[in-house]
C-alpha cells in the first residue's frame, strides 16, 4: 500500500472502513473498477468469494435475538430492537433498502430465511459489522439503477398481504421518504392532489410511471407530453397543477 499515490490510499481506507473488508480485498475491487468506488462497491458485493466470511452460529444468535416468542419470525417488536441496536431509527430510509437487501416480503417482518440470506449476501454476522454497513447502504440510493430497484420493490414491501394495490395513505408516505431522496419539487403536490381528487389505493402500474414522470418530466412540466402514454391519474395530476395556478402552461 505504501507504493500507491494519497488518494488511492485514502479510496481504500474509505472501502474497507465502509464494507469492512480486507486491504487486499479493496485494493482487488478498486483495481477491478478502474479506483472509482461506487464500481468498487458493486463489484466487491457481486464477488461473494470477497466477502467476509460469516459465521453460521453468529447468524443464528442474531436472528434468535430478535425472533418473535411465539412465531418462527422477526416481527414488530424484534425489528425495533434490530433499529436500536445497529442505531437507525425505524423511519429512516436505510431500513427499507436493508428489507431489499433481505427480499423482505412484508414491511415489518422477516423470515428466518429472509434475514440469515440477506445478512450472508451483505458480509455481516455481527451488530459491529451491520452498523459498519450501513453507510454503503444509505450510498445505494445515490445509484440511479439500484434506486429504482428499491423504489419497485417498496411497493410489494408495503402494500397489506393479499392486496394488489397499495392503501393510498402507505403510498403517501412511501412516496416522500422515497423522494426527500431524490428530491422531486412536486411530491408534496402529488400527495395533496391525491387526497383531495383520488382518495383511492394506488395501482402498481401509476407507482411504477410515476418514478418515470418523476426522472423525465421537468417541474415545470414544460417537457410533458400530452399525447403520452401516462396513467390517466398523472394527466389529471397535470391539470390540476394548471388549474390551480401552481404551473403555467
Amino acid at each position: 500500500m505504501h507504493k500507491l499515490g494519497r488518494s488511492h490510499r485514502d479510496k481504500i481506507q474509505q472501502f474497507i472502513t465502509i464494507t469492512g473488508a480486507g486491504e487486499k480485498a479493496a485494493l482487488q475491487a478498486l483495481k477491478a473498477s478502474d479506483w472509482h468506488l461506487e464500481g468498487a462497491f458493486d463489484f466487491f458485493y457481486s464477488q461473494p468469494q470477497l466477502r467476509t466470511f460469516t459465521d453460521s452460529r453468529h447468524l443464528e444468535e442474531l436472528y434468535n435475538r430478535y425472533k418473535d416468542p411465539y412465531a418462527d419470525m422477526i416481527m414488530a417488536d424484534g425489528i425495533t430492537l434490530l433499529c436500536n441496536d445497529i442505531q437507525v431509527d425505524p423511519q429512516d430510509i436505510v431500513m427499507l433498502v436493508i428489507s431489499w437487501h433481505m427480499k423482505a416480503g412484508t414491511m415489518c417482518e422477516f423470515s428466518k430465511k429472509e434475514f440469515v440470506d440477506g445478512l450472508q449476501s451483505l458480509g455481516v454476522d455481527s451488530l459491529e459489522k451491520f452498523r459498519e454497513k450501513i453507510p454503503y447502504m444509505r450510498s445505494e440510493l445515490n445509484d440511479e439503477q439500484r434506486f429504482r430497484e428499491i423504489y419497485n420493490f417498496a411497493f410489494g414491501w408495503a402494500k397489506e398481504k393479499g392486496q394488489k394495490s397499495l392503501a393510498l395513505d402507505t403510498a403517501i408516505g412511501m412516496w416522500q421518504l422515497l423522494f426527500a431522496e431524490k428530491q422531486w419539487p412536486l411530491v408534496d403536490h402529488w400527495c395533496q392532489f391525491l387526497q383531495a381528487r383520488h382518495n383511492k389505493a394506488i395501482s402498481r402500474d401509476t407507482w411504477s410511471q410515476l418514478l418515470e414522470f418523476a426522472k423525465t418530466v421537468g417541474s415545470n412540466l414544460s417537457d410533458y407530453d400530452a399525447e403520452g402514454a401516462w396513467p390517466y391519474l398523472i394527466d389529471e395530476f397535470v391539470d390540476y397543477l394548471t388549474e390551480n395556478g401552481i404551473i403555467q402552461k
